[in-house]
């Protein structure tokens, strides 16, 4: 039947096979800056790095470096996953970027604080997080 496997991780670190994986598949494209888009909500943080004309390189989440559950909207998978976007930025020439942030999420100032403490500068940092200007329609009085 084979040997049986046991997974012994420390705890709140990331699986090292996930962040090898993810380090393989390198764009061939070399840039020198870019756009990082994060997405930030209560369940997860995605990073997305694109050129400048909006064209997605690279892309990474909470979910794929392995944390489940809750643990995906934490400011400490947030910081993760910027650190391994960051040294994948690196890779391939990026020396500066701009940061554009979306939403409400616990992982905001965490990704921007660990991205650049990887020594990528900022270009400029907006907030592009949606803001409804007057909502969908209140519910119908209720009747008892």
């Amino acid at each position: 039947m084979g040997k049986k496997r046991i997974i012994k991780k420390a705890g709140g670190n990331v699986d090292q096979g996930l962040t090898s994986r993810s380090m393989e598949h390198l764009p061939k494209k070399k840039l020198t800056s870019g756009r990082l888009y994060i997405q930030s909500t209560y369940n997860n943080t995605i990073l997305s790095l694109t050129d400048e004309k909006g064209d997605v390189i690279l892309s990474s989440s909470a979910g794929a470096l392995g944390f489940k559950g809750a643990k995906k909207g934490t400011p400490f998978a947030a910081s993760k996953v910027a650190e391994l976007m960051a040294d994948k930025a690196k890779m391939i020439g990026i020396k500066e970027v701009g940061v554009m942030i979306k939403g409400v999420g616990a992982g905001r100032e965490s990704a921007i604080r660990s991205f650049a403490a990887k020594g990528i500068d900022f270009m400029f940092i907006r907030d592009i997080t949606p803001v409804p200007h007057n909502g969908p329609r209140p519910p119908k009085r209720r009747r008892v």
